[in-house]
């Protein structure tokens, strides 16, 4: 059994056993919005959050694709964590700084997961486009706007902020106790998805590194994304095609007519494909191959649109129970459509592949 194959066996043991669907509702209506008890065993036993941390920095020194596999088993389950906004996209953002002082300084804890630590970025209409950031910082290092839709924005202990600086495009970090920074939680559609809204009014920020690559951190957080769809739609399809054994109908299990049949075959294909657009996004980040960024919308586009389609048709046949509070149907169809909006909505990423298509 390969690295990967070994992760995924030990990830997905541990989050039946303390993932269930009562497990992840407690979770997410906690005042962390997950489970501390669980984050501390996947960063202290499985070391999820230093995967694609550099062991200098206290990581494991992996790579996305392992990464992949841990987001793909959490979101199989629905988990709520911070793995995402923290062990990734601010952790990649570190990294891609190219700040070693701030490197050394934060990473260690993240890596852990003794710290979580977030990154503010887009503003009300969700655009995640490096051409319109929500903040702007000073040639001092000030910094005001209201970036939203951020990771677990109110509780992290490390708060980054991407902001259009005189010079260009500058990672900063801002101090928390900060009187000019302002945090509250935004509800959202998806209720296992922590969100917050961040408002800097002369905010002081820390420079961090001179200039900062905004278009390949989006690319790492949309492959990233894929992984959590890719295992979401995965695990509805299997409660899905459970649920067709169990109920009956004109005497026997829906399953066994032929039509429902033919439409759990063409939902299988969809999440195996998309399975395929994002590993292959995954690999190409790893490579740092030319195609990284066509491959990510991509995984970012096809993965979106087959979670939302195989969340619909979970709850068309579950019947009167798919749209019931207590049936988890509605939780995958809630991530469902609070994912494909998450850093761009796939309308924005076509028109990035259409215009890259247009430029060659």
């Amino acid at each position: 059994m390969d690295t990967a194959a070994e992760l995924r066996a030990v990830l997905r043991t541990l989050l039946t056993r303390q993932c269930d669907s009562a497990a992840v509702r407690a979770a997410a209506a906690s005042p962390s919005g997950y489970d501390g008890g669980l984050w501390a065993r996947l960063c202290g036993e499985i070391g999820v959050a230093g995967l694609a941390v550099p062991e200098k920095y206290g990581g494991a020194g992996a790579g996305p694709v392992e990464m992949h596999v841990a987001l793909e088993e959490l979101g199989r389950m629905l988990a709520p964590s911070p793995l995402l906004g923290s062990a990734v996209v601010a952790a990649q953002a570190l990294l891609l700084a190219g700040d070693a002082e701030a490197c050394e300084r934060l990473l260690p804890d993240v890596a852990a997961g003794e710290r979580i630590a977030t990154l503010a970025w887009t503003g009300p209409a969700g655009d995640w486009s490096p051409d319109e950031l929500a903040l702007r910082a000073t040639e001092d290092g000030v910094l005001d706007g209201e970036a939203h839709y951020v990771l677990d924005g109110d509780h992290a202990d490390i708060l980054l902020a991407v902001a259009q600086a005189p010079d260009g495009i500058q990672l900063c970090e801002l101090d928390t106790a900060d009187s000019g920074v302002d945090r509250a939680v935004t509800p959202a559609l998806d209720v296992t998805r922590r969100l917050a809204r961040i408002t800097l009014r002369g905010a002081h920020g820390r420079r961090i590194g001179d200039r900062f690559p905004l278009d390949r951190l989006r690319d790492i957080a949309c492959v990233a994304l894929s992984a959590e769809q890719v295992g979401a739609a995965a695990r509805a399809l299997e409660l899905t095609v459970a649920y067709t054994k169990e109920r009956v109908q004109f005497g026997q299990p829906i399953g066994g007519f032929q039509a429902l049949q033919h439409r759990l075959a063409d939902l299988h294909v969809l999440v195996e494909s998309a399975r395929s657009a994002s590993y292959a996004a995954a690999d190409a980040l790893a490579a740092g191959t030319a195609e990284a960024t066509v491959l990510a919308a991509v995984a970012k586009v096809y993965c979106s649109e087959t979670l939302q389609q195989v969340a619909a048709e979970m709850i068309q046949l579950h019947g009167g129970i798919g749209i019931t509070w207590e049936h988890d149907a509605h939780l995958y169809f809630k991530r469902a459509h609070g994912a494909a909006h998450l850093f761009g909505s796939p309308q924005a990423h076509l028109a990035r592949l259409e215009a890259t298509a247009t430029a060659l």
